[in-house]
């Protein structure tokens, strides 16, 4: 048994180590050529490995996507339970939302998240994906501001919440545009105003 227990633990972390080869081969191709200039055989090619190795592990190109999308989401779980863990939830997340300006301006991240939402516009099943993927982190964002507001006394309605939620939104996605529009922008000096603007949208009335 133990054995056997061994072995399967081993393949899986091999059968996740090709997964994560193929996914960091994809987003290059993405990034690269486009999404339908992508083909599974330059995928194949950049990862270094047969198509049929590829299909192996994912049915297609959107089920490619799925995966990049759901690691993004996990990662934003992550976050937002460690800002809800903190002492002061106000105070970690003004200070984290540095670091999210950064990976919003980090010009490669920016390529494969505008390919995604592009593709999005034009293909219903990655719409679906992200679309989804959008409301997790929705969710997530609510209740995170929910218990910065009830710590300063505020009772909002949940479209109030919403609204906030949908602000920080578009501060954070809007900076995927700037990074490839003005890629020489001071980034320390817009974290910093960033910054700012989530203190100040903290503050603002309810409703």
């Amino acid at each position: 048994m133990q054995r056997t227990d061994t072995t399967s633990s081993t393949d899986a972390s091999r059968a996740a180590a090709r997964r994560q080869q193929i996914l960091i081969a994809a987003a290059q191709c993405f990034r690269d050529h486009g999404f339908h200039a992508a083909s599974i055989a330059k995928i194949s090619i950049a990862a270094g490995m047969s198509p049929g190795h590829i299909y192996h592990y994912f049915e297609n190109k959107e089920a490619i996507i799925a995966a990049i999308v759901a690691q993004d989401l996990e990662s934003l779980l992550t976050l937002t339970a460690e800002l809800r863990a903190a002492c002061n939830v106000r105070e970690a997340l003004i200070e984290r939302a540095a670091e999210g300006v950064a990976d919003q301006l980090d010009t490669d991240s920016a390529a494969l998240k505008l390919e995604i939402v592009a593709e999005a516009a034009r293909n219903p099943r990655v719409a679906e994906i992200v679309h989804d993927a959008d409301a997790a982190c929705r969710r997530e964002l609510a209740v995170t501001i929910r218990a910065i507001r009830r710590v300063a006394g505020h009772e909002d309605s949940p479209e109030a919440i919403a609204d906030m939620g949908e602000v920080l939104a578009c501060l954070f996605e809007g900076l995927l545009l700037r990074s490839i529009r003005n890629p020489g922008l001071d980034r320390q000096r817009v974290a910093r105003r960033i910054q700012i603007a989530i203190n100040d949208l903290l503050d603002q009335p309810g409703g």
